[in-house]
């Protein structure tokens, strides 16, 4: 059955009383009349809270310390910002190195060539784990780093100069782009030469000539003009019917007698 609202319920069984859908008045019909329920009150209005200072949700800053002794270290040594880096992700995360924490005491722990990066997070380790002062951590760490680099570049240096006093011969820039500039010059001669070979494999038919094939210079069709003006057709015969017009004493072109020859003999 359908729910109805109570100040609803008479008016729907006066409704059902008309229609003779209820043959008797229901008992309860007159007193509900007579004090019909009191009706449900307006819905109110939702309560707003005041939007008058609303300020949109703005994410908190993300502020870790190693950019800021990042930005600090490439604003002291621009250059190394020019050296490549391979910024190629794995399939995996590679693990933390093993010496960190208090056991990180110096930069060269980690190799004796480091990194902007290694010197970044040194000075940031000295912070965390020593209890450095920023600006300490962080001058001893650029300290080390260039040391490490200085020693790094005076050992290429001696063994670049090492392998010189050896013989070995070390190419310019300059002189590495022109080799790969011929290199690729060479690939495209060899790239040609490769389609040319295998456009003649392709071919099914050959043009071959045998030098020894009885047929002599071209004349222009002289030698025919000349037996047809002396009367002697060509026959162009097997090698039996040959021999038997040669017995018969018919005159054979002179072609075809040399042809003939070079076959018996």
């Amino acid at each position: 059955m359908v729910r109805r609202i109570a100040s609803q319920v008479h008016k729907q069984a006066a409704r059902l009383m008309r229609a003779n859908y209820i043959k008797n008045e229901p008992v309860w019909f007159q007193a509900v009349l007579e004090h019909p329920p009191l009706p449900l009150p307006p819905r109110a209005p939702p309560v707003r809270e005041d939007l008058s200072g609303y300020h949109p949700t703005e994410p908190l800053p993300i502020f870790y310390l190693e950019d800021k002794v990042r930005r600090q270290f490439f604003r002291d040594h621009p250059f190394e910002a020019f050296r490549p880096v391979s910024i190629v992700e794995g399939r995996e995360v590679e693990d933390e190195h093993p010496i960190r924490g208090t056991d990180w005491t110096r930069l060269a722990q980690r190799g004796l060539n480091p990194s902007p990066e290694d010197a970044v997070h040194f000075a940031v380790n000295l912070h965390n784990h020593h209890k450095m002062a920023l600006s300490i951590a962080y001058t001893r760490a650029v300290a080390e780093f260039r040391s490490l680099r200085a020693g790094h570049d005076f050992a290429n240096t001696f063994a670049r100069m090492e392998a010189e006093a050896y013989g070995t011969v070390f190419p310019s820039e300059i002189d590495r782009t022109f080799e790969k500039e011929d290199a690729v010059y060479q690939s495209a001669d060899r790239k040609v030469e490769l389609d040319r070979g295998a456009l003649l494999a392709r071919k099914r038919w050959k043009a071959i000539l045998d030098v020894d094939s009885g047929m002599g210079d071209f004349d222009r069709g002289q030698q025919y003009t000349r037996n047809w003006k002396q009367g002697i057709r060509p026959t162009y015969l097997p090698v039996d019917e040959l021999a038997a017009a040669s017995e018969a004493g018919t005159p054979v072109q002179p072609m075809e007698q040399d042809r003939f020859v070079k076959l018996l003999t």
